[in-house]
């Protein structure tokens, strides 16, 4: 994967999510939550397209 792709994806998250922050009223403990959310899910994609961690595709949530 291209780093420019990487970087991209990146700011593209990081705007959603300022732009969901900013302008969607929610609690202050569901937008914790939402922050916390995304930043893991970041990190894990970021670990997996470094060849960090095996690839996400094995892992299954629920059923």
């Amino acid at each position: 994967m291209p780093l420019l792709h990487l970087i991209i994806v990146l700011v593209v998250v990081g705007v959603i999510l300022w732009v969901i922050n900013s302008y969607i009223p929610m609690q202050p403990t569901i937008k914790k939550i939402l922050n916390v959310v995304v930043v893991v899910g970041v990190i894990l994609w970021l670990l997996s397209a470094f060849g960090v961690i095996g690839s996400l595709q094995g892992i299954r949530i629920g059923g």
